[in-house]
């Protein structure tokens, strides 16, 4: 991707945050990173059907969870 290609989805969300209001931006990129939908079409169409205006159902984690741990996994440790 060409760093041209991003500034214009970085001034394509600033659009929407005009169109709708700052904190349904908000609210709709919150729910995108929680659904790890990272494009504009995303965070546009969360707010054309007003989902970022939902609560997040218990489905959807609300913070990142933690690393796995699990006896196969070796660590960075294990790399040195």
């Amino acid at each position: 991707m060409h760093p041209q290609q991003g500034f214009r989805s970085c001034l394509g969300l600033l659009r929407l945050g005009k169109r709708y209001g700052q904190s349904r931006l908000e609210a709709a990129c919150r729910r995108a990173v929680t659904l790890q939908a990272y494009s504009y079409k995303s965070v546009e169409s969360i707010l054309k059907h007003g989902l970022d205006q939902q609560p997040l159902s218990a489905a959807e984690p609300a913070t990142p969870q933690a690393p796995l741990t699990h006896e196969n996994l070796r660590g960075a440790g294990y790399y040195h």
